[in-house]
C-alpha cells in the first residue's frame, strides 16, 4: 500500500503553510515558528516562494555567527533553493528525497499553486500508522479471523 502526498495532507490536522517575506526580521520568523509550533517557514517576495528559512537555518547562520535576529533579514539566511513535490509523490520518495537531501521539510505545489507542507515527521507518523494496519491484518490472520 503506497501512501502519496495527497493522503498524507488530508490526515494533517494543522493543513495551514506558513510564509514570511524575504525582507521581514529572522526573529519574526522564529517568533511565527514558535507560535505555530512549526520548524519551517517558507520565504516569499511578490506572492513568489524564493526560499525556506528553518530552525536550522536560525541556529547556523545567527547563532554560532553571532548575528542580530532582529536586525538580520529573512532573506540573508534563508535556503535559497527550495525543493518540493507533488501531491501525486508517494511517502516512499518524499523520504527517499529527505533523506538524500538532509531535509526535514517539503513544499507541496500543484499546478504551480502551493497547497501545502510535509515534514519528516508526517510521513513518521504515516509509517508508524501503515506498520500497525500490517500488524493488525496479520494478527488477524494468524488468529483465524476474516477482516
Amino acid at each position: 500500500m503506497t501512501t502519496s502526498v495527497a493522503q498524507i495532507l488530508s490526515s494533517k490536522a494543522d493543513r495551514n503553510v506558513y510564509t514570511i517575506p524575504a525582507s521581514a526580521a529572522v526573529y519574526d520568523a522564529i517568533k511565527l515558528m514558535a507560535d505555530k509550533q512549526i520548524g519551517a517557514v517558507l520565504v516569499t517576495e511578490n506572492d513568489a516562494i524564493v526560499g525556506i528559512m528553518t530552525e536550522r537555518d536560525y541556529a547556523r547562520k545567527i547563532v554560532l555567527m553571532e548575528r542580530s535576529s532582529k536586525t538580520t533579514p529573512v532573506r540573508e539566511i534563508m535556503t535559497a533553493s527550495v525543493r518540493y513535490v507533488n501531491p501525486h509523490h508517494s511517502a516512499e520518495e518524499c523520504m527517499a528525497l529527505m533523506t538524500e537531501r538532509r531535509m526535514r521539510h517539503l513544499p507541496v505545489i500543484d499546478d504551480n499553486r502551493l497547497v501545502g507542507m510535509i515534514s519528516i515527521g508526517d510521513l513518521v507518523k504515516n509509517i508508524i500508522s501503515e506498520q500497525q494496519f500490517t500488524i493488525q491484518q496479520l494478527e488477524h490472520y494468524i488468529r483465524g479471523e476474516r477482516t
